[in-house]
């Protein structure tokens, strides 16, 4: 994130350059334009929510979800938190399209105090003085439905319809809701030069036509909004609880979310168009800032890049080593053969824990590279004499004729004696469970529950299941023998 940032803010701090002195009379580009607004500007908000992608209904009430007049723009002072920050909550009625999958807009409209943003209104309607923009609230995610259940219960957690929707479906993508989104306001007038401002800052500064100057940019920001919040929106719900914040924002901070926010629409574009939205990732660092103290957050980051310098670094030396080398003399063909066998292990136990997509590229890499070394140490032919052609290894002669090559099979031959036993002890208790399990299924075979028997109250399972008894002769003797002690005491 960090080196993310610094690359946006020193692109936007080149174009952000005043122009050169010209020649008189020399051609000249687009001049830098300046903010429609200054700072300390008075604003009125509205915000309307919508099943629509564009907005046009100013005249219906209900759509109306905030307004906030007399908003001074650029102050860090104002407001109930004295922060220059609104709060306003309240609830969203669900509609029949909402609970199958549409689509909840927000659209934001900012105008000059005393104006309207309703086009129609021609008496206080001010296109210089209004920018407005929108955003999807909901999100899509995939859901995947399992027939899984207790292996020792039998039991499952899943309903009725979670089991038939795995059987007929697997998974789906269903509509989310998170209930909270803050609407920040750029303070910030810098001057602009239409057509040079650098993505991904260009998708939020629009500029008006007639005077070429530009409004102050919206962000609609949930980047604090984690993934694993949101929760599905169904026919059991009937409002939809709204938590919104009005605030400013410095530069250097919106520069940071618009970063961010970029990466992810990249990586949505590369993905299928029918994909659902994913930002576990990103959770997995949200989390981090939220949770971890500030100095050993900022160790780990120096850590982390550090780590990450040196191993590009160990990559690159490690390509140019075996590049040019020739002879094998004084090197360990086998410990080339198993450093590939251990990328590979390490591999598959970071991608069965889904570990970070950083580390996963990292281990592919290193297991790319160790491939790559093999053909070095082997020489690789097809055996065609057979029946069917069969790969044939021959170390190269440069390595087979020295001594290095007695030197490595004396110590993979110590080396074995400790590993293999390390190996088998390993298997033996990875297995361990798994045997337990298997006693455990072989006893509920063989001594499987008898729905007739009586038990010590004078009841079996076939009555607490409704179903009338079935006559078993030991057990009938039984449960009398047991009444008549009972009539007997």
């Amino acid at each position: 994130m960090a080196t993310r940032l610094l690359f946006i803010y020193l692109i936007s701090s080149f174009f952000k350059r005043s122009p050169s002195n010209t020649q008189p009379g020399a051609a000249t580009g687009p001049l830098p334009s300046a903010n429609l607004f200054m700072k300390g500007a008075y604003l009125d908000m509205f915000v309307y929510v919508s099943e629509n992608e564009v907005f046009t209904e100013f005249n219906k009430p209900e759509f109306l979800f905030w307004s906030e007049f007399q908003v001074v723009y650029g102050d860090w002072n104002s407001g109930p938190y004295a922060d220059g920050s609104y709060v306003k909550s309240g609830e969203i009625a669900i509609t029949e399209a909402m609970q199958n999958n549409g689509s909840i807009y927000l659209h934001v409209f900012f105008t000059e105090a005393g104006h309207s943003p309703n086009p129609d209104d021609t008496d206080n309607y001010n296109r210089l003085g209004t920018f407005h923009r929108s955003k999807r609230l909901n999100r899509y995610k995939k859901k995947h439905y399992a027939k899984t259940m207790n292996l020792l219960t039998g039991q499952t957690v899943a309903t009725a319809e979670e089991i038939k929707k795995a059987k007929e479906v697997g998974s789906e993508v269903l509509s989310h809701w998170h209930p909270n989104l803050t609407i920040n306001l750029l303070d910030d007038q810098t001057h602009w030069v239409k057509g040079s401002v650098p993505p991904p800052l260009d998708q939020y500064i629009e500029f008006e036509p007639s005077t070429g100057r530009y409004y102050p940019a919206i962000f609609l920001n949930d980047y604090w909004n984690l993934n694993a919040d949101y929760q599905p929106i169904n026919a059991s719900l009937q409002t939809l609880t709204l938590t919104l914040t009005l605030a400013p924002i410095a530069s250097w901070k919106w520069q940071m979310y618009a970063a961010q926010t970029a990466k992810k629409s990249w990586w949505v574009s590369w993905m299928d168009e029918g994909a659902e939205e994913n930002d576990d990732d990103q959770d997995t660092v949200k989390k981090a800032f939220l949770d971890t103290n500030p100095y050993l957050l900022a160790v780990t980051v120096a850590v982390s890049v550090l780590h990450s310098i040196f191993e590009f670094l160990a990559f690159k030396n490690d390509i140019q080593f075996w590049r040019t080398r020739e002879s094998l003399e004084g090197l360990s063909a086998r410990t080339v053969l198993f450093g590939v066998f251990q990328s590979v292990v390490v591999l598959l136990y970071v991608l069965d824990n889904e570990a970070n997509t950083l580390v996963r590229i990292s281990c592919l890499i290193g297991v790319g590279i160790d491939c790559w070394k093999v053909p070095k140490v082997l020489t690789i032919t097809l055996d065609r004499s057979g029946v069917v052609p069969w790969p044939r290894f021959v170390y190269k002669g440069s390595y087979a004729t020295s001594a290095t090559s007695d030197f490595d099979k004396t110590a993979f031959k110590y080396l074995s004696w400790l590993l293999f036993p390390l190996l088998a002890g390993y298997a033996v208790y990875s297995l361990r469970d798994d045997v337990i399990f298997f006693v455990y299924l072989y006893q509920r075979w063989i001594y499987r529950v008898d729905p007739k028997r009586f038990n010590e109250f004078g009841t079996t399972g076939e009555m607490a299941a409704g179903v009338e008894p079935s006559k078993a002769i030991g057990d009938t003797a039984m449960h009398e023998e047991t009444t008549g002690k009972q009539k007997s005491e």
